[in-house]
């Protein structure tokens, strides 16, 4: 079995990613891959593959251009995948794995690494999404992926950021993953569930608060709407999942694959800062993910 590079420790940058991508794979979040449930075109191993490749680039990231972090990640998922696994987390986790270890402050670091973009990155991930070949993207008159990548990559992000919560962040700042999802997955674990048990819920709140910009952009916003009106409700009504799991695989796949990213990106802002320490325990760190760790690190 496939592990976590020698060249990511434990509790760094690219152990961190590996294991929020895996963890977020690995919940049966409705309308998601995970074990249980399988796209024709993408399984739950391909996502652990897929997770387990990119930890390296973000080892580094730290140490290199965004870009080329973000270009290096996307090619090593796609050697491991049949289609696009985890393009939206790489986008959203690489910022967050090159803040230098002394920041603390994690919104205003990130709002730094994004400051200090160039045209060679905005080239780089222009060729990584287009590498990915993520659906639903459609066409813009601006900075449309068919054609050359912009000079100000964050511009294109401020552009596309109504349309792509992703993009949203890299605009406006990682201030609403931190208020919204990040602290949703805190207050679920403090009132008693195990890890495995909180990352649904934290999901379905936040697609009930957010509608999912992939679906919207594949199938309209008044479908993503619908979406998200079905997520509080089963939100509320936790027996009701499996109910609102089938509606978003059929007759057409709704896939909320936006709000699985965002997932993924606050699971990692809680274990890069050691703040699920008290819940990370041997049952949620499978093999594949678990090299020699730190002394204090609860996973064997």
């Amino acid at each position: 079995m496939s592990h976590v590079p020698g060249s990511c420790p434990a509790g760094g940058r690219g152990w961190s990613a590996a294991v929020a991508s895996i963890l977020e794979a690995s919940a049966a979040k409705p309308g998601n891959v995970h074990p249980g449930a399988d796209f024709p075109d993408l399984n739950h191993a391909e996502l652990v593959a897929a997770g387990l490749a990119i930890a390296p680039a973000m080892e580094r990231a730290a140490d290199e251009p965004l870009g080329r972090t973000i270009l290096a990640a996307v090619t090593a998922a796609r050697t491991v995948t049949r289609s696009n696994a985890n393009l939206g987390i790489v986008l959203a986790i690489a910022p967050l794995a090159a803040i230098p270890d002394h920041r603390v402050d994690t919104a205003a670091a990130a709002a730094e690494v994004l400051a200090r973009l160039t045209p060679a990155d905005a080239a780089d991930v222009w060729q990584a999404i287009r590498l990915a070949q993520p659906g639903g993207m459609g066409q813009s008159s601006q900075h449309d992926l068919a054609g050359s990548p912009p000079t100000d990559l964050l511009a294109a992000m401020r552009l596309a950021a109504p349309h792509d919560q992703i993009a949203r962040l890299w605009a406006e700042g990682y201030d609403s993953l931190l208020e919204g999802l990040v602290s949703d997955l805190e207050a679920i674990i403090s009132r008693g569930a195990d890890l495995s048990d909180a990352i649904v819920p934290a999901f379905l709140v936040q697609l009930a608060r957010t509608p999912d910009s992939l679906i919207a952009r594949r199938h309209g916003l008044p479908v993503a709407l619908e979406v998200s009106r079905r997520a509080a409700a089963a939100r509320d009504a936790p027996a009701t999942i499996p109910e609102f799991d089938r509606f978003l695989r059929s007759p057409r796949r709704l896939n909320p694959g936006t709000t699985a990213d965002l997932t993924a990106a606050a699971l990692y802002i809680l274990i890069r800062g050691d703040r699920l320490l008290p819940w990370l325990t041997p049952a949620h760190c499978a093999p594949s993910v678990s090299p020699a760790p730190r002394a204090h690190w609860p996973c064997p």
